[in-house]
């Protein structure tokens, strides 16, 4: 198997796993893993004081590296089919350069969703604020909503 196959694959291989990551972590009040179903919940009501719009990174803010590291690969190997001899190399390398920029900027970008943080006075008087994916469902100001509590992970639902 020759260098430009093996770069092939062992980028495909890279994708794949980036990709897989990317649908195991949620953070959406509609999603529960599997040791979420049929567990009680904590439930207490209360009253949306505000909504705010944020960014989610579902990679905690420390990228894998296998944008990097993918983006590198295509780069280099790119670059290299210009140029003859040295200049070969030294395309190859400001190839894999330039990739692994763009690599790593299209990872943390995949990455990133859109939530929303909520602020609920619970009817108790306490103060809570969520923050969660949002999916679509429209949270205001006044409107009555519930939080549903387990195991440290909070939602909030109408």
């Amino acid at each position: 198997m020759g260098t430009t196959s093996r770069l092939v694959v062992a980028t495909l291989i890279a994708g794949s796993l980036a990709m897989s990551g990317c649908a195991v972590n949620s953070s959406s009040p509609d999603v529960f893993t599997a040791s979420q179903a049929q567990r009680e919940q904590t439930v207490r009501f209360g009253t949306v004081d505000s909504v705010r719009a944020v960014r989610i990174s579902s990679n905690n803010g420390q990228p894998s590296g296998v944008g990097a590291l993918g983006g590198a690969a295509l780069g280099a190997l790119a670059g290299s089919a210009f140029g003859g001899g040295r200049g070969s190399v030294a395309t190859g390398i400001v190839g894999g350069i330039g990739g692994a920029v763009a690599g790593n900027a299209i990872e943390n970008n995949v990455a990133m969703r859109d939530g929303l943080e909520i602020t609920v006075r619970l009817d108790n008087g306490d103060i809570r604020a969520i923050t969660q994916t949002s999916t679509g469902e429209i949270f205001r100001a006044g409107d009555r909503v519930r939080l549903l509590s387990s195991g440290g992970v909070t939602r909030v639902t109408h």
